[in-house]
């Protein structure tokens, strides 16, 4: 694919901001959340981001769209704010025609992206996150000095963005691609130029710094995967886990590089690739869990563990969990499933596979895996199975 082949249009977004979107290549419909200082052309000149964009329209019918004050979109605009970004995502979205779509966010688009998850779930099929937080900069700074730095930033972004001299611009360069080639992060650096003005730069990054997502996050329901740099110096992988760890059933995977976007001559950008097309080709039930029995999401994933032989600390490193966390999740599980230890926790498993299995597959609670236990109603009694929030106590 390359930017011949893409279509461009423009739509309006609720308070009369014309956003340009694009779409380009076969497949699946994903909708790519929107970033940072976006270019819908200048983005395939970029040899940091056209492998990406390769690799996605190649599977994907890849719908893009530049932020408000960047790229194709009005540069005019009246207000750089969260929420405005998210109205002009719903915008792309409507225009676009889509029912059901996956979905990526990059960095500050993986915020917009699991706003948009969490109010629209019947739309979000598959939720990607790469290099994302669950709270801006300057909400999660708690310090005085840790306000100054990122005010620091804001004042920097707005004096010298726009210059000849690409000493301010090579110092968000540096945060995203310290392992870069001299021409990748020429090309990069090209790249945030053109896309915007200092000014809208600035005010664009302000936005992104306030953004919080904390209470969005716990209530996404699509199948959710979380991958983060473990050297990131953009964005700290601390945020990537809290993000993971924030929306229920997600998969979090640290990939091993320190660039923010794994660059395609590295190992990182495999793990990438390979993470993203085992996703999707997952089967995209809600986080890939059912809730049979009344377990929730967090509860089948530590199940799901249990059953694979992972011991306490293991389950913790995976999940992102303390172990003392871990060990409440089993207890729970155990009361639920009414079995007294973890051995009789894999012999219930076992005896309900086909049931469980059905249910993944169908993305709702199985007749065969009825309530264990206490009640002891299976569909094996020829008592009709109700799902656990239709149950009366």
């Amino acid at each position: 694919m390359s930017r011949q082949q893409q279509q461009i249009r423009f739509c309006t977004s609720a308070d009369g901001t014309r956003i340009a979107y694009a779409t380009c290549g076969k497949g699946s419909p994903l909708v790519m959340a929107g970033h940072s200082f976006s270019h819908l052309e200048a983005e395939w000149d970029c040899l940091v981001l056209q492998p990406l964009l390769e690799l996605l329209s190649s599977r994907h019918t890849l719908i893009r769209y530049d932020m408000r004050g960047t790229g194709l979109s009005d540069r005019d605009c009246k207000e750089f704010a969260f929420d405005r970004y998210g109205e002009d995502l719903e915008a792309v979205v409507q225009a676009s025609g889509l029912e059901m779509f996956d979905m990526m966010g990059l960095t500050g688009g993986g915020a917009l992206a699991v706003t948009h998850a969490a109010r629209h779930p019947k739309q979000v099929k598959r939720l990607v996150l790469i290099g994302s937080y669950l709270s801006g900069r300057l909400v999660r700074s708690t310090t005085q000095s840790a306000r100054e730095e990122a005010e620091l930033i804001l004042k920097l972004v707005e004096l010298g963005w726009g210059q000849d001299n690409p000493t301010f611009r090579q110092l968000f360069t540096y945060q995203f691609l310290p392992d870069g080639t001299a021409e990748q992060l020429q090309s990069f650096d090209a790249l945030m130029r053109k896309a915007a003005s200092a000014q809208n730069a600035a005010l664009q990054l302000r936005a992104w710094f306030h953004a919080d997502v904390r209470l969005a996050a716990p209530q996404v329901q699509a199948p959710t995967l979380v991958l983060h740099a473990r050297g990131d110096l953009r964005m700290p992988f601390e945020e990537g886990r809290r993000l993971a760890a924030s929306i229920p059933g997600a998969r979090f995977v640290p990939l091993d590089t320190r660039n923010h976007l794994p660059l395609v001559q590295e190992a990182a950008w495999g793990q990438m690739v390979e993470e993203l097309d085992a996703f999707h080709q997952a089967p995209a039930t809600a986080n890939n869990i059912a809730p049979v029995d009344g377990l929730t999401a967090r509860e089948h994933a530590v199940l799901e563990l249990l059953t694979q032989g992972l011991e306490g600390a293991a389950m913790a490193q995976r999940l992102c969990l303390s172990e003392k966390t871990v060990r409440n999740h089993l207890s729970i599980i155990y009361s639920k499933l009414g079995v007294s230890s973890r051995a009789k926790a894999v012999l219930w498993v076992e005896a309900h596979q086909e049931a469980l299995a059905a249910a993944r597959e169908a993305g709702k609670p199985a007749a065969g895996a009825g309530t264990a236990g206490k009640t002891g109603k299976t569909a094996k009694t020829g008592k009709e199975w109700s799902p656990p929030w239709e149950r009366k106590n």
